[in-house]
């Protein structure tokens, strides 16, 4: 089969890997990011208060769920843009720095993953633009998921959801926020996939030394110890990055509920510090480091396993053919 073929292939796994992933992150997790979304609308707000009120009103269980087809949509398609994009770029800065070197391509030295093994720049570099050409795409429906998860609206449905915001805001009410969801998650995924990758390098070397101290003789981990591998470096990276770009977080909210109020970044920051004090940049942190920590290393050890088995059927195919 020629690589032009082997690289759709490829491309077509990662792209329904990431769906995948990110539609079962998006509906298992969907009460926290809900929560989230409340404790950042007002200072005032308590995790507490807020989990009281939904459970003391009607359908609760509906209620914490409120929200779930525009997150689905929103998590499901931007994760499948977000991972087939990071994967095609990543495969360009390996061919290139491969073709520098005069390396050989597909030795993974017993790494826990088949994604390519760059530089800590080069992984900064495409995480952050992978992620904010995603995030590009996906900004109306972040825009309708936030609005559906707060209080302050009370929208029966997706259409007229963006029928009352075209209506009053216009084409640019789609992309409220947009600044300052740029400035965190450009850095946000630049910073996972470097924590990410550093993570596994380093745990997947432990765990190779362990293996060989036991007597076995395998030339890469196990199925099992490189998706626990992975899912703990999941988890450190997000509670690494999330950490780092909370404020912005805090801000995109912000200015995404109430756009007249808040207007642009800058204003919106300014604000916030004035009214609610420096910790308002902060708020749903721990929420949102929980839900961000169990959410990614959910979804990349899914679309690794789904990734790893795919190319491996396919490999399998290709095989018998030939």
């Amino acid at each position: 089969m020629s690589n032009g073929s082997q690289s759709r292939s490829s491309s077509s796994f990662h792209f329904f890997a990431g769906l995948g992933s990110g539609i079962l992150s998006a509906v298992l997790l969907q009460p926290a990011d809900l929560l989230k979304t409340r404790l950042q609308q007002s200072h005032q707000n308590t995790i507490l208060g807020t989990i009281k009120s939904i459970a003391s009103g009607p359908q609760p269980i509906r209620q914490f769920w409120r929200g779930t087809l525009p997150s689905t949509l929103r998590t499901g398609c931007g994760s499948a843009i977000y991972f087939s994009s990071l994967n095609a770029l990543r495969r360009r800065a390996e061919l290139a720095s491969l073709r520098a070197s005069g390396a050989k391509v597909g030795a993974r030295d017993g790494h826990s993953s088949t994604l390519p093994k760059l530089s800590n720049t080069a992984n900064l570099a495409t995480g952050a633009v992978a992620r904010t050409w995603a995030g590009f795409l996906m900004m109306p429906i972040t825009v309708l998921k936030v609005r559906y998860e707060s209080n302050l609206y009370s929208y029966n449905s997706m259409f007229s959801a963006t029928k009352d915001i075209f209506r009053r805001e216009g084409l640019r009410g789609f992309f409220a926020g947009f600044g300052a969801t740029a400035v965190r998650d450009a850095p946000y995924a630049g910073l996972y996939v470097v924590f990410y990758e550093q993570s596994k390098r380093r745990l997947s070397r432990l765990a190779s030394r362990i293996e060989e101290k036991s007597g076995a003789q395998a030339t890469k981990l196990s199925s099992s110890t490189s998706a626990g591998i992975n899912f703990v470096s999941g988890v450190a990276a997000a509670g690494l990055g999330t950490t780092v770009t909370n404020p912005f977080d805090a801000i995109k909210t912000r200015i995404q509920l109430m756009p007249d109020r808040y207007g642009n970044m800058v204003h919106a920051a300014k604000k916030m510090f004035v009214e609610d004090g420096a910790r308002s940049f902060f708020d749903g942190l721990g929420i949102r480091i929980a839900r961000k920590a169990v959410s990614s290393a959910l979804a990349w050890t899914v679309y690794e396993e789904l990734i790893r088995r795919a190319e491996g059927r396919w490999r399998e195919g290709v095989e018998q053919r030939v």
